[in-house]
């Protein structure tokens, strides 16, 4: 397929702007959810004469007899909310906290992409969920390091109190370390049922993503920007450890538990990479421009905390242009994918969307120019 070209008018009338950023007041944040009942997880089965006391759960929810499809968002919400069982001895002040974010876990595109290429490449439904749900807890949990005053100090998350506002820093900070001890837990079950020579590539490469070679390492020169150039080069390297890193596991960890070949992983890291790259200057550009409603956080922190951001180093006209030449290569490397592996061309949607948004936040930035000189 070829290419699709971003809409020239829109990129015309982007080459007037100046400077994009105006300062917007922050919405109220919506009232915090309810409890609701948790699921209980059945008893594990034990060798005979063996006794193990099960904690008890708090609340109790009755499967539906009717088969659940395994990519609906409800199906999904209830798999981010009981894949971590709270016990009834919980301390009630982590437990508000966890369930402030396990009732609120947002689109869940990640973990419905991240079940589709394992079951593209031959997964068993359990362990591809369980991998989903791991790495959804991941990013939530980066996201709740992320929100913290020490570092972006947001105030909004998913249009709701960031952890920390609702329940303190140690409160967040408790609630993200959960998040991450059980994915790990979650993707140690997801990759016990692969050969032992795949089992030590997923784990390997999950550390590498999440460790100081990814995530960790992108982290920390996010939070030393001020002392680094404000340049293009320097946004895409925060971004290739930040961003970039979760969604290569996103698409290329379900592969490589699938057995992928060399070839099709070379693709898969390529594509991840675009698209990484783009989603992040596709964020930068909604800070920049969009309002807290719109966006469903804290936005305009990236220069007045002095962070990294595309837009801001390059200007809005050339961040677009970045975006679209990303889409571009991203595009040629998911063609050669399809060549191999036609299962996974649900992808061609999460490309659609991402175009649609770089539409969709480039003409808001259109008509904030014309409200600005009207």
């Amino acid at each position: 397929m070829a290419r699709l070209p971003f809409p020239q008018d829109l990129l015309q009338k982007l080459s007037t702007l100046e400077s994009p950023l105006s300062k917007r007041p922050a919405t109220p944040s919506a009232a915090l959810p309810s409890k609701v009942h948790r699921m209980q997880f059945p008893e594990t089965s034990l060798a005979p004469g063996i006794e193990v006391p099960v904690p008890v759960f708090r609340g109790s929810q009755q499967p539906s007899r009717r088969p659940k499809n395994p990519f609906d968002s409800p199906c999904l919400s209830d798999d981010f909310r009981n894949y971590l069982p709270l016990p009834a001895t919980l301390d009630p002040h982590l437990e508000e906290a966890l369930l402030h974010v396990l009732e609120n876990p947002g689109s869940l595109v990640r973990p419905r992409i991240v079940l589709q290429m394992a079951l593209a490449y031959g997964v068993e439904t359990a362990r591809a969920k369980d991998l989903a749900i791991a790495l959804e807890y991941f990013h939530t949990a980066s996201l709740l390091f992320d929100d913290l005053p020490c570092m972006d100090d947001a105030r909004e998350r998913r249009g709701l109190p960031c952890t920390h506002v609702a329940y303190g820093e140690a409160g967040a900070i408790l609630t993200a370390l959960a998040l991450v001890n059980r994915a790990y837990a979650l993707s140690w079950k997801a990759a016990s049922g692969s050969p032992q020579n795949r089992q030590s590539l997923v784990l390997d490469y999950l550390e590498r993503r999440l460790g100081v070679q990814g995530l960790l390492g992108g982290q920390s020169l996010d939070l030393h920007y001020s002392q680094l150039p404000h340049d293009g080069e320097t946004n895409r390297q925060i971004a290739c450890g930040k961003t970039v890193s979760l969604i290569r596991l996103t698409l290329v960890l379900p592969a490589l538990l699938g057995g992928a070949s060399s070839r099709e992983l070379q693709l898969i890291e390529r594509i991840a990479t675009c698209w990484g790259l783009s989603y992040q200057i596709a964020d930068d550009l909604k800070d920049v421009l969009q309002s807290a409603s719109e966006t469903g956080k804290t936005v305009a922190r990236d220069m007045l905390l002095d962070r990294p951001n595309t837009a801001l180093a390059l200007g809005v006209p050339a961040a677009v242009k970045r975006l679209n030449r990303l889409i571009g290569l991203g595009e040629r490397a998911l063609n050669g994918l399809l060549v191999s592996r036609p299962a996974v061309s649900f992808l061609r949607k999460l490309r659609n969307d991402l175009q649609s948004e770089v539409a969709r936040v480039s003409e808001g930035a259109v008509q904030l120019a014309a409200a600005a000189r009207s």
